[in-house]
């Protein structure tokens, strides 16, 4: 009898129903590029299934090998921490499946591909009446408490600048990090392009793409001279849902390490020394299946989810990040906010 895999694709969750069905529409892609494998898919938080529900659909259909995938651009604490602690508590309840997990997307050829693409495409609906050279590209990451995941976006920022022979490019982050969004747009006006491009570099919709958005018309608003143009986040591009396949092909030819190099838990990354060695946890556990609505989107028989009335705001307890005081940085928001 043929072994039967499944592949488990893992997601954060969002509030927005929009991003649900945008990972939704992931998984369904990755169902027609490898049609040899039982694909499904769950939730850290706020939204339905979980992962343990998509674990549980694909052992009861018969599957003794799960091949998980984090639905995740860059390995910061939920691709590092958070799902493999998932992963390892189901696995030590089940001793009658084997989980081996996967890289996430990272910095890859496809990938860079795939946002030059939206970055061309806002270009185009731009015109043609400014040049290349005279076009700043800002491109925005999450922004994670990470270095090594913040850096990423930063490299993804430079290959796109050099690779589509722009005049400038900045990077900023919608959260947690700094450079914010706003601080980091009004910074990028001073340098005197007429036009700037603000490409999210984002897998799905959801709160933090709207913010980016928010950001950028309010910008705009106070610099008229300047063109703001709104390039597309990530979504299902064929060469994302290609690149997910090859993660989980990685996965089968024993070729899915992350780079742990510059991991802040296990190297004495500069300003983060003290977060070595931290134990490897879930800090979702409390607000899996929260959202969305307060209606299920679980496509299965059965949930596990915990009703809980947490939001966003709830109590993770994540290591303190450093530079919570920076100027253009996460307290940044919370003094703005209090000004109001």
């Amino acid at each position: 009898m043929t072994e039967k895999f499944g592949v488990m694709v893992c997601g954060h969750g969002s509030r927005d129903e929009g991003a649900v069905r945008e990972f939704e529409s992931v998984a369904a892609g990755l169902r027609t590029r490898m049609p040899e494998y039982d694909v499904d898919y769950g939730f850290l938080e706020f939204a339905t299934p979980i992962i343990r529900t998509g674990l549980d659909a694909l052992r009861e259909r018969g599957n003794r090998t799960i091949l998980a995938v984090p639905g995740m651009l860059f390995a910061a604490g939920h691709a590092k921490n958070d799902i493999p602690s998932v992963l390892n508590t189901y696995q030590a309840q089940h001793d009658d499946v084997e989980i081996r997990y996967g890289a996430e997307l990272g910095i890859d050829p496809k990938m860079i591909n795939a946002a030059g693409n939206r970055v061309e495409e806002a270009l185009a609906t731009a015109g043609d009446d400014v040049k290349r050279s005279d076009t700043l590209l800002v491109v925005v990451g999450r922004g994670a408490s990470d270095p090594d995941a913040n850096s990423n976006v930063a490299k993804i920022t430079r290959m796109l600048w050099e690779g589509l022979g722009l005049g400038w490019a900045e990077t900023a982050y919608s959260g947690v990090t700094f450079p914010l969004v706003e601080p980091a747009l009004e910074q990028a006006v001073r340098l005197g392009f007429p036009r700037i491009v603000v490409f999210p570099y984002f897998l799905f919709t959801g709160i933090l793409v709207k913010r980016i958005y928010d950001y950028t018309d309010l910008v705009a608003a106070r610099h008229p001279n300047v063109e703001f143009i709104k390039a597309g986040y990530l979504n299902d591009h064929p060469l994302v849902l290609d690149t997910f396949a090859d993660r989980v092909r990685n996965i089968v030819s024993g070729d899915n390490a992350m780079n742990c190099q510059l991991c802040k838990y296990r190297a004495q990354v500069l300003g983060f020394e003290s977060e070595v060695g931290l134990a490897q946890e879930s800090h979702h556990h409390h607000v899996e299946g929260i959202g969305t609505g307060g209606h299920s989107h679980d496509h299965h028989d059965h949930d596990h989810g915990h009703d809980s009335g947490h939001d966003h705001g709830h109590m993770h307890t994540h290591h303190p990040y450093p530079h919570a005081d920076h100027p253009m940085g996460p307290n940044s928001m919370k003094k703005a906010s209090d000004a109001d």
